[in-house]
């Protein structure tokens, strides 16, 4: 029976194919076994290498200074006048005011840049005898600094005209440009911080890399020369302009 011999022989062939010994078998998943954890080891390990690459690192500041000239100059004129009546007491404030804007307005100054900012008036009573004092303030604001400056030198001018300026009646000069700069001192200062990182990594064998954290401190202005002005020191227009940035900057 030819068709029965031929069909015993194919499921011979089937089962000779499918046919795996049993150590083979298990050899397989321990070969699959033995490479993962090969892969998971080298994974493993080249993890904890790039963290503690990741973790050397380098703090250093950075500094960046720049001298600029104060934009805008004001003062405040305070002064008064005492009398045993308030219209004698006006009438002599009235007079130093009038005193006061002579004398801008002969340094060049125009109407405008001198303004009242102020006025109060008090009484006292000694004795059973009444005084009134009428104090007033003025203000010159002016971006004209050489000006300013003739003027605070000229100022005893105003004393022998009969004004008496109260304590605090001084010229303050302000710079007022600070975000104009801010860029470049800010990229400056990185500029000399990395500077300080580049020579920790030579002197330690190693080389910088990337920014890992940054912090920017605050804008600083003082005076050029070290006098910032107040009671019987005059404020300088010459200013220092001074920040100081601390940045963390891997090390490889």
């Amino acid at each position: 029976m030819p068709a029965e011999d031929s069909e015993n022989d194919s499921q011979a062939q089937a089962l000779a194919h499918n046919f795996v010994p049993r150590g083979a078998t298990m050899l397989v998943p321990a070969a699959i076994l033995a490479a993962a954890l090969v892969a998971g080891g080298w994974f493993v390990g080249d993890g904890l290498r790039r963290a503690k690459v990741a973790d050397r690192a380098v703090t250093v500041r950075g500094l960046a200074e720049r001298e600029v000239t104060a934009d805008l100059a004001t003062w405040t004129l305070a002064y008064s006048a005492t009398a045993s009546d308030l219209s004698s007491a006006q009438q002599s404030v009235d007079r130093d005011s009038q005193a006061i804007r002579a004398f801008f307005g002969e340094l060049g100054f125009p109407a405008d840049a001198l303004q009242p900012t102020g006025v109060n008036v008090q009484t006292m009573t000694n004795n059973g005898v009444t005084t009134f004092t009428v104090r007033q303030r003025m203000t010159l604001r002016t971006t004209d600094i050489d000006r300013a400056q003739k003027a605070v030198r000229r100022q005893f001018d105003l004393v022998r005209r009969g004004v008496m300026l109260e304590e605090g009646s001084g010229m303050a000069y302000t710079f007022t440009r600070l975000n104009t700069i801010k860029p470049e001192m800010v990229a400056a200062a990185t500029k000399d911080a990395r500077a300080a990182a580049e020579q920790f990594a030579r002197d330690s064998g190693a080389s910088v890399e990337g920014i890992k954290d940054a912090t920017q401190g605050y804008f600083e202005i003082t005076a050029r020369d070290g006098d910032g002005g107040g009671w019987g020191v005059s404020d300088t227009p010459y200013k220092k302009v001074r920040v100081v940035t601390t940045i963390d900057f891997y090390l490889r």
